[in-house]
């Protein structure tokens, strides 16, 4: 009776009693990551972009981040109960360089694969293999196809939308999200377009990699600065 009397008082625990919240430090270019989160390969709605890249260490984020992806998600399948989403690249379990990029490095960086639509009409996850670099080597044309994939702008836009209400919901926000600003014009005549074009700051500027088939977001969530040694 005391033993399952103690399983019942630790099943009712919040999880901040048994898990520690990450801290983060520095800047998504320069800083590092404590009691980071590893996040889940997939749920109902979403998938990682590579198991061998996850079993790597490449999928570890801010404790507070995940939960805005996953209650993000969460909306999402009532939103856009047919469409499916995958994440990619996030950092290291301590932050720091996460080649090739140049952000990722305080758990507050995450990519997103675009989400596509097939030929048949179908919400589907772009391909990730190693031979086109888990997804990163795939370009679209300047009207979001490839292949028999076209980019599935309403699913795009309607996840930015999600991520920044689930964000805002917590306390935190979006600090800016990257896609190509040829392609922008189109998440901005979805349904959802006013309400990106109000809240979200949208890279205006091609970066160093054309970020068409991911999107990257950065979250606004309080870090700590280094100590002075």
């Amino acid at each position: 009776m005391r033993y399952l009397i103690c399983l019942l008082i630790i099943a009712c625990l919040p999880a901040s009693a048994n898990d520690k919240s990450s801290t983060c430090y520095g800047t998504t270019s320069a800083g590092r990551l404590e009691h980071a989160v590893k996040l889940p390969a997939s749920g109902n709605n979403f998938i990682t972009y590579s198991y061998v890249a996850r079993t790597a260490g490449r999928t570890w984020v801010h404790s507070e981040v995940q939960a805005i992806m996953l209650d993000a998600w969460r909306l999402l399948e009532t939103e856009q109960t047919d469409k499916v989403y995958k994440y990619a690249e996030t950092g290291f379990k301590n932050g720091g360089e996460f080649k090739p990029h140049k952000t990722h490095r305080n758990g507050l960086s995450v990519d997103f694969m675009t989400p596509v639509i097939d030929a048949a009409g179908n919400s589907v996850h772009l391909p990730t293999h190693p031979f086109n670099r888990f997804g990163y080597d795939i370009e679209f044309d300047g009207t979001g196809r490839y292949e028999d994939y076209h980019i599935d702008y309403e699913a795009l836009a309607a996840h930015i939308v999600a991520l920044h209400k689930s964000a805002t919901a917590r306390g935190h926000d979006l600090w800016r999200v990257i896609f190509d600003p040829e392609l922008q014009p189109y998440l901005f005549a979805t349904p959802y377009g006013d309400y990106l074009k109000t809240h979200i700051e949208f890279s205006k500027k091609r970066s160093w990699v054309r970020h068409d088939e991911h999107y990257h977001v950065d979250f606004e969530i309080p870090c700590e600065k280094e100590p002075v040694s």
